[in-house]
């Protein structure tokens, strides 16, 4: 599969709202840093770890959001990550970089947004 591809389920599987198929991309050691985190959380990093940890906070996110909507704009590849622009909740650009580990499941994000 190429990134791009993966762009496209990524964005498929995170509109769909399934949560299974949204879990499938990462790995169990996954660690996520955005300033969502911080703003939801108070979370001093901003950085969670685990993707069990990860599942709660993207299972409130869902909550929060019910009609989260992502639409991707652009995808940029590099030595095993991606960087996955595209406009997510409350009309911020967003860009996701993220990282693969050998079996080809995310074990590394950073979020970048618009403010």
């Amino acid at each position: 599969m190429s990134l791009t591809e993966f762009a496209t389920n990524w964005i498929n599987d995170w509109n769909s709202h399934d949560f299974e198929k949204i879990l499938s991309h990462y790995s169990d050691d996954l660690e996520i840093t955005t300033p969502m985190i911080k703003i939801a959380l108070g979370s001093e990093t901003g950085t969670l770890k685990g993707k069990i940890t990860v599942a709660n906070y993207w299972q409130a996110a869902l909550k929060k959001f019910p009609d989260l909507h992502f639409e991707l704009i652009e995808v940029t590849e590099s030595v095993n990550s991606v960087a996955i622009y595209y406009k997510s909740v409350m009309n911020k650009r967003a860009i996701e970089v993220m990282f693969f580990n050998d079996q080809g499941k995310v074990n590394k994000m950073i979020a970048f947004y618009t403010s």
